[in-house]
């Protein structure tokens, strides 16, 4: 059984748990995080789920992502999720996500990570992704539109590709 501390609409503790698979209660959110790798070449680390994988088996995603567990930070969940999914240790300590989308239920943060990796030495998580590799954005849009990867809003995964690296703000300078 999963659990997820539930937090109010201004992202404050409540100081109540929720049970993965429950509906959430009205007014009670959770915390769920995405981190996208990005390589010097322009391109996201993305992981194809496994066929057994209740939500969106076989399909590509982001680098990694999934739920923040009761009495983890953002951060933690970011650090946990990453490790446990494809073996990358990270230290998200003093980082905050690049941006957070607010969604039906919770809060969407989004961890952008510029960073070479050799995926050859990865240790994918059995239970969560058979494969991965590396997608330029024209691909992953490919991807998309051919029912290969999440159907994430095109909008979401550009502003991933042009925000990575940016820590202040939405405006160029």
């Amino acid at each position: 059984m999963e659990l997820w501390d539930a937090y109010d609409i201004n992202r404050q503790l409540k100081g109540k748990e929720l049970i993965r698979g429950v509906p959430l209660e009205k007014g009670d959110y959770h915390t769920v995080v995405h981190i996208c790798i990005f390589n010097s070449k322009n391109q996201m680390l993305i992981q194809q789920r496994q066929p057994f994988k209740k939500g969106w088996p076989n399909l590509w995603d982001v680098t990694c992502g999934g739920s923040v567990l009761k009495g983890e930070t953002s951060q933690q969940g970011a650090h946990r999720e990453l490790l446990e999914e494809v073996g990358i240790d990270y230290d998200f300590t003093d980082i905050r996500p690049n941006f957070t989308i607010n969604f039906y239920d919770g809060f969407d943060d989004f961890y952008l990570i510029e960073k070479d990796i050799d995926i050859c030495g990865l240790k994918l998580q059995y239970e969560e992704v058979q494969a991965v590799k590396w997608a330029s954005l024209e691909e992953i849009f490919q991807m998309i539109e051919e029912g290969m990867f999440i159907p994430y809003f095109r909008s979401l995964i550009t502003a991933a590709f042009e925000t990575k690296g940016q820590h202040d703000g939405c405006i160029r300078t």
